[in-house]
């Protein structure tokens, strides 16, 4: 069984980790990291990349199609070629998940029409307007496809999906190796509760991340590493 976590410029870095660090664990699962080219693409922060070792060319199937977020999902989305790609491993895929605004890419896609979902508090009516019903919950399924809401939510979807592929045992195992219990210290226990400052701060980060994007220097550059840009 083959996972395949796509990943561009942009990324958020929990979004993609949080799932593979624990679907990584389940027995003869193959994880690979794929992207529009090979190569080191940078998470939203730029300071941490992820390589691709395979092109969208070169991944030509896999049984977990595995779609994160973060603000590069906002230029992500509007790439035919990772569409395309979407549309296409999603035909032949086992399990199609999407985290955080990565559900929206999938509902750019196609994939979502009339399909019971949840994803990142700020893309809950885009993507009720793009053919999917949106709940407000941690992690959801609705047939192959499992969608898990903002960043750190992909733990709690992976779990929930190595519990139905590896079982129970081997799920509470993995995050009991993860020490995954939990307990932050301040705040509200759902999104929906946050302060109003907060949700503004993170609007108007994602608002703005198309131009950071596009103004700053090549993933890795100044420490003579190519990215994929």
């Amino acid at each position: 069984m083959r996972l395949s976590i796509l990943v561009f410029d942009g990324f958020t870095a929990l979004d993609a980790v949080g799932g593979y660090e624990v679907l990584q664990w389940i027995p003869d699962l193959e994880v690979e990291f794929v992207g529009k080219e090979s190569g080191i693409y940078a998470a939203d922060g730029g300071r941490l990349g992820l390589l691709a070792y395979r092109s969208l060319e070169e991944a030509k199937g896999c049984d977990i199609l595995y779609v994160p977020g973060g603000p590069g999902g906002f230029v992500a989305q509007r790439d035919p070629e990772i569409l395309g790609f979407i549309r296409n491993a999603h035909d032949s895929s086992k399990w199609t998940v999407g985290i955080c605004n990565g559900v929206e890419i999938l509902a750019r896609a196609g994939v979502l029409e009339g399909v019971e979902v949840t994803t990142n508090y700020n893309c809950r009516e885009i993507v009720a307007d793009l053919g999917a019903t949106v709940l407000p919950r941690r992690y959801h399924r609705d047939g192959k496809i499992i969608t898990g809401a903002g960043v750190s939510a992909s733990i709690d979807t992976g779990l929930f999906l190595a519990d139905i592929i590896a079982g129970r045992e081997a799920a509470e195992a993995i995050q009991f190796g993860i020490e995954y219990y939990p307990d932050p210290p301040f705040g509200p226990k759902v999104a929906d509760e946050a302060s109003d400052r907060a949700k503004c701060a993170v609007a108007g980060f994602e608002r703005n991340f198309e131009a950071v994007l596009a103004s700053r220097a090549p993933p890795f550059s100044a420490i003579g590493i190519s990215g994929s840009s």
